[in-house]
């Protein structure tokens, strides 16, 4: 396996610190509103990286963490009149919805900000200690970016982009504006309200890039695989990580730094005032499947940016009904044909390949769309055997440890479908044509196509 490291600005061979162990930390969400599919774009990367490396025969460790306070948590509880616990909480929940709606794998560990402080002072305080961070008079504390000389390496900075000596109290800040940043912010009513932790450092709270620092040495140590994240993140955010991490502890952070491009919707950039704002939702609404919008957002890859277009959903729609419709087509298929000479460990050694290719999504997803080609030919031809329908059914199951893709997260079919293409069945026996051609029009208007064979009735999404 090779992947691009953001670190290094090179391609290189993954080796894991701890051989069959793979532990890795993917930024989550900041649970002031519900997430969009962007957000989900780069859930989605995270989640292709996890399964490959379970498919790699890695047991992997993943952490992903809740920011439940931060600048515009605070803000937004307040304006909404709630406790910031009772705000966060529905943000929460519906984070965890939408993962199941994707069929994305859970992560080990989803620590909350806010159930962390003890460890974000502790590690601040050996900041202090050792001198990278100091006092203000207000009670805040800023790490001391002078201090450390190698400040800027992620993110490449030059020597003349550093603005060195003046301080940034806000959470999140452009690359034009590199000044010390806040890692525990003294207590202001007029802001602050009622949310603050009463410390050794005093009065107030962490600031947001120090909880992901404390988050991840607790749960993965002080030195460990992989970071992953948007490209937004890697300055400041992950900067700041590297160096409030490294002076605490004395060691290296992370091996490998990936990063996720963003998503666009019609090639413009997501906004609610653009009116291209999507969250998950709002697709389902559309009448598109949560296992098509998982096809969308995991086809492109990751290093890429990915164009979000009502017509990539009707393409994505369209690649799942096939891959669906080849397996129905396998499983109904009851003759035994003299065999097609199918090469399954080509097809699943290219796929496995590809992804080693800095997890080249869509040159293994050729790698399954020509076995699905393969396949459907020996089917017309009536050649397939046995032994290659059940292994076509293992290899895809193999393809499937990786895309997640083959059962969707609403079931196969609706109650009401299959209770239509019994009713079928039943009025087909009993030779009634016309409620067999008026159930085949309900269904076409559901998107299932149903068609006669000398086996029997099949159907298929349209």
């Amino acid at each position: 396996m090779r992947f691009y490291n953001t670190m290094t600005r090179k391609k290189e061979e993954f080796k894991p610190i701890h051989d069959g162990e793979v532990r890795f930390y993917t930024c989550g969400p900041t649970v002031y509103n519900f997430a969009h599919i962007g957000n989900f774009r780069a859930y989605i990367f995270e989640d292709l990286l996890r399964r490959f490396l379970k498919f790699k025969g890695y047991k992997t460790t993943q952490v992903m963490n809740l920011t439940d306070v931060d600048d515009k948590t605070i803000r937004l509880s307040q304006e909404s009149g709630l406790r910031l616990d009772e705000f966060t909480e529905k943000y929460k929940q519906a984070f965890f919805d939408d993962l199941a709606i994707l069929n994305i794998e859970r992560a080990e560990f989803y620590p909350a900000a806010t159930q962390h402080i003890d460890e974000m002072v502790k590690m601040v305080e050996v900041l202090l200690e050792k001198d990278f961070a100091y006092r203000t008079e207000d009670g805040s504390i800023y790490f001391r970016i002078e201090k450390y000389s190698e400040y800027g390496k992620l993110a490449h900075l030059s020597a003349d982009e550093m603005q060195i000596g003046e301080r940034v109290e806000s959470d999140e800040y452009e690359k034009e504006g590199v000044r010390d940043f806040a890692l525990w912010k003294g207590y202001k009513a007029e802001e602050d309200g009622d949310i603050f932790w009463e410390t050794s450092l005093g009065k107030g709270r962490p600031g947001w890039h120090i909880e992901c620092s404390a988050m991840a040495t607790k749960y993965l140590g002080n030195h460990f695989d992989i970071h992953t994240g948007g490209t937004d993140n890697i300055f400041p955010h992950h900067e700041n990580e590297i160096a409030q991490s490294e002076c605490a502890t004395g060691e290296q952070f992370v091996n490998y730094w990936l990063h996720c491009e963003h998503l666009l919707v019609d090639n413009r950039k997501m906004s609610k005032s653009a009116g291209n704002f999507h969250r998950i939702a709002d697709i389902l609404e559309k009448g598109f499947r949560p296992v098509a919008l998982r096809w969308a957002l995991l086809t492109t890859r990751y290093c890429q940016k990915l164009n979000f277009t009502w017509r990539k959903m009707e393409q994505a729609e369209a690649a799942v009904n096939r891959i669906e419709n080849v397996m129905l087509r396998v499983s109904e298929y009851k003759k035994d044909g003299v065999g097609a000479n199918i090469k399954f460990d080509k097809y699943l050694s290219g796929f496995e390949k590809a992804l080693d290719d800095d997890l080249n999504i869509s040159k293994a997803l050729a790698a399954v769309f020509d076995l699905i080609s393969d396949v459907n030919s020996a089917l017309d031809l009536g050649i397939i055997s046995a032994s290659e329908r059940e292994k076509f059914g293992k290899t895809m199951q193999k393809f499937d440890v990786v895309l997640g893709v083959l059962v969707d997260s609403d079931g196969e079919i609706s109650d009401e479908i299959s209770c239509l293409l019994e009713e079928r069945n039943q009025a087909r026996a009993e030779k009634d044509w016309v409620l067999s051609d008026k159930i085949r029009d309900q269904l076409l208007d559901l998107n299932i196509e149903v068609k006669d064979t000398p086996d029997g009735q099949v159907w298929r999404r349209k």
